[in-house]
């Protein structure tokens, strides 16, 4: 589907924190300017990467090359393994082949094999997990590195981001605020920008993006990550003209980037613009073929009539999938979503969203069983399912458009009225797939009345 909630697919949060008010729970910090933010030495804190070659402006190709030579000379620097690993896992991110995963693990193990206490190897190997979608792995990773070193905030971030999957939202948000009080940056601003979309604060998460936005260096592609979330959550929001400056915005600092490319390609599939839109996306997906891009391919060549170009890239979430799986990423969930859609197997989607479930019991694994069960026919308990996923009030058009169906299978009209009246309010065009059944079903609740 094309929408732009979160890649769910590989895309690593980064994710932010101001003053979020929730049950119990009330994130404030001590000092932050927007005038003066922190500027991020690179995508993965300070301390991890090299400090030389960062001040070269090493490209990750040179880095790790300068490093395996490094390596060659001398075979028993570990810390020299950590940094490695690292690169392999910046490459991983920005080519989006899971190769590099398996690269990243062996050198990590080896430093760790030889230094236990190795810092950048422990929040490394947390980093791998949390891409991997090994959420439980990351979490005992992430402790581990704040328990190593509680004044470097990358081990918060690792364990905020597993905490977040595994559905444990309160501990996520004391994680935050202790990194946030430990260095407000990119990394801390853009996980409370998160938590605070989560928590339905659209705005303050706009306005916590554009401080992680400009805390980042030009040109890098952290800086260009932040400036598409931020577009994203334009998007999101419905507001198509904002979202396209933050893209146009990323693609002069960082030309052909692949997610601000799909964001384009989703503003223009929502604009009806359906040729230009396969241009950006084809553009994106022949890059880094990621799965979220090629099913919003597809359902633009579905969208325009071109079925068979549809189910060629439909016929690819699979084969990407198995490539995935075989480099240690699970993907069950953002699969089976996928599957829901479709209408595959009832059946075996659900067992597979079930399973799925069970290692990632958050809002988003809560939504994807929702909606598995609503297309098996399985209403009541999709219902119980889609009320976890709203629980914490998050403004997904996507989720509120599940609900909406599943309350109209229940016979509730008034809550399904309501739920479909708040996904169009929250972005109009939130899905090319199912917008517009999400207004003809509304327009089937509200008959023209009587004169």
């Amino acid at each position: 589907m094309v929408n732009n909630a979160r890649n769910h697919f590989l895309a690593w949060r980064l994710p932010l924190l101001v003053a979020l008010v929730t049950a119990g729970a009330v994130l404030s910090w001590r000092f932050v300017r927007q005038d003066n933010p922190v500027k991020a030495d690179s995508n993965l804190a300070e301390s991890f990467f090299s400090a030389n070659f960062v001040r070269m402006g090493a490209t990750t190709d040179q880095t790790i090359q300068a490093l395996q030579t490094h390596l060659k000379e001398s075979p028993n620097d570990w810390a020299s393994y950590s940094q490695l690993g690292l690169s392999y896992m910046q490459k991983a991110r920005e080519t989006g082949d899971p190769s590099y995963y398996p690269k990243a693990e062996q050198t990590f193990s080896k430093t760790l094999a030889n230094n236990p206490g190795d810092y950048s190897a422990v929040g490394g190997m947390g980093a791998l997990k949390l891409a991997q979608h090994q959420f439980e792995s990351a979490l005992v990773w992430g402790e581990r590195a704040r328990n190593l070193n509680p004044n470097s905030v990358y081990g918060y971030g690792v364990s905020a981001d597993a905490h977040i999957e595994l559905g444990q939202y309160p501990e996520a948000v004391q994680t935050l605020q202790a990194m946030v009080n430990l260095r407000p940056d990119m990394s801390s601003y853009s996980r409370i920008s998160y938590i605070r979309e989560l928590y339905g604060n659209l705005d303050q998460a706009v306005e916590s993006m554009q401080m992680a936005s400009e805390s980042g260096e030009p040109k890098q592609e952290n800086t260009a990550w932040t400036r598409t979330q931020l577009g994203n959550l334009y998007f999101n929001m419905g507001n198509l003209q904002k979202a396209e400056e933050q893209y146009q915005y990323t693609l002069q600092g960082y030309p052909k980037y692949i997610y601000a490319l799909a964001g384009l390609g989703h503003i223009r599939a929502a604009q009806g613009n359906y040729s230009q839109a396969i241009v950006y996306l084809t553009q994106a997906s022949q890059k880094i073929p990621i799965p979220d891009i090629i099913i919003a391919l597809g359902d633009v060549y579905q969208a325009s009539g071109q079925s068979d170009a549809a189910r060629q890239q439909y016929n690819l979430v699979h084969v990407i999938q198995k490539l995935y799986e075989a480099n240690g990423v699970d993907l069950d969930l953002e699969v089976a979503l996928f599957n829901a859609d479709q209408g595959y197997d009832p059946s075996a989607t659900i067992a597979q969203a079930r399973q799925a479930y069970t290692h990632r019991p958050s809002i988003y694994g809560a939504d994807v069983m929702a909606w598995a069960l609503y297309q098996a026919g399985q209403y009541p308990e999709a219902k119980k399912y889609s009320e976890l996923a709203l629980r914490l009030g998050t403004k997904d058009a996507l989720k509120l458009f599940h609900a909406g169906m599943i309350s109209l299978k229940l016979g509730d009209s008034d809550k399904a009225r309501q739920y479909l009246q708040q996904a169009l309010a929250v972005n109009p065009n939130f899905s090319l797939r199912y917008s517009v059944p999400a207004r003809q079903a509304l327009a089937g609740l509200n008959p023209p009345p009587v004169k």
